[in-house]
């Protein structure tokens, strides 16, 4: 069957179309994404504006009509964290129901991490035992480890790159001061979780999936997307340690000259390195593969998992 994916995230609405049956590998068919960076778009009061609003139901009705375009079967339409904490999100949620027709299930944090999580564990298998995901969205950080499918712990916090570049980080290139704020303000809140994590046993593997990771490993040497998803992609503790202090000092034009980063996340993308660095530190890890398979797999791969046990 054919399946979309329709993923309204803090930086880009993405329709993700894939070919999928139970017991296979989804297979990409076609990709649709605009970017909205609703994360950015609120008011004082945490409400997205109504500017904002216009603009995720409009993007939502032309995700709608590239999906039947496509001879999507059975859309899967969901938001996270720019949504599901916007001070007005019940609003949003209705006026994109009432223009589009579209429900969007509102994940939580946690059911980010499990999702993201299940989709990295049927990547890399069971042979890479004792799992660690890092996952740096626009509006959050995902955290997730355990031997199964279902991780033995799992939250989210609210340091995605966007929302941090927005409100610690306005300056271009930004100002040492805010890198300092934020620097503390990242490993305080990374360090209050890390004891749910440490209680059990070593990571085997760890692993970094989004955007953000894929651009990271890619400054640092990893090969380019166009070598395909099967090729070994990591990121080091120690390329990130040197990277960062040269981001710095970099303006968002700068960034986006470096390799694999585009134009609309090279502002984020010296928020995103401090908290990937800050992560890794923290929880000891040294290296991180970059798995191809993120959130959007995890929501395909649990329908196709109720639709084999229905």
């Amino acid at each position: 069957m054919r399946l979309g994916v329709l993923d309204v995230g803090s930086n880009t609405v993405h329709l993700l179309v894939v070919d999928a049956h139970s017991g296979a590998r989804p297979l990409p068919a076609y990709s649709h994404k605009a970017e909205l960076r609703l994360a950015e778009l609120l008011d004082e009061e945490g409400a997205i504006n109504s500017d904002g609003v216009d603009r995720l139901a409009a993007t939502v009705a032309d995700a709608l009509q590239v999906a039947e375009d496509q001879g999507v079967e059975d859309l899967l339409p969901f938001a996270t964290s720019a949504v599901r904490e916007a001070a007005n999100a019940e609003h949003v949620l209705a006026r994109v129901a009432e223009e589009t027709g579209v429900k969007l299930e509102v994940l939580t944090g946690e059911d980010e991490a499990r999702l993201t999580f299940l989709a990295s564990r049927r990547w890399f298998g069971w042979s890479v035992g004792r799992l660690l995901l890092l996952d740096i969205g626009g509006g959050s950080l995902e955290i997730a480890f355990g031997q199964d499918e279902e991780p033995d712990a799992a939250v989210s916090l609210p340091l995605g790159a966007g929302r941090l570049t927005s409100a610690w980080l306005p300056g271009d290139p930004p100002d040492t001061d805010g890198q300092r704020a934020l620097r503390r303000h990242v490993r305080t809140e990374i360090a209050r979780v890390v004891g749910e994590f440490t209680r059990f046993s070593s990571p085997d593997h760890a692993v970094g999936t989004s955007k953000s990771f894929k651009q990271l490993a890619r400054i640092a040497g990893a090969a380019r997307s166009s070598e395909g998803p099967y090729v070994e992609r990591r990121l080091s503790r120690a390329a990130l340690e040197a990277w960062v202090p040269r981001l710095a000092t970099m303006t968002a034009a700068e960034r986006s000259e470096l390799p694999g980063v585009s134009a609309g996340r090279a502002h984020q993308l010296l928020a995103a390195a401090m908290v990937a660095e800050a992560a890794m530190d923290l929880f000891r890890v040294d290296e991180v593969e970059i798995c191809p398979w993120a959130l959007r797999e995890g929501v395909i791969l649990r329908r196709l998992d109720h639709l084999r046990s229905s």
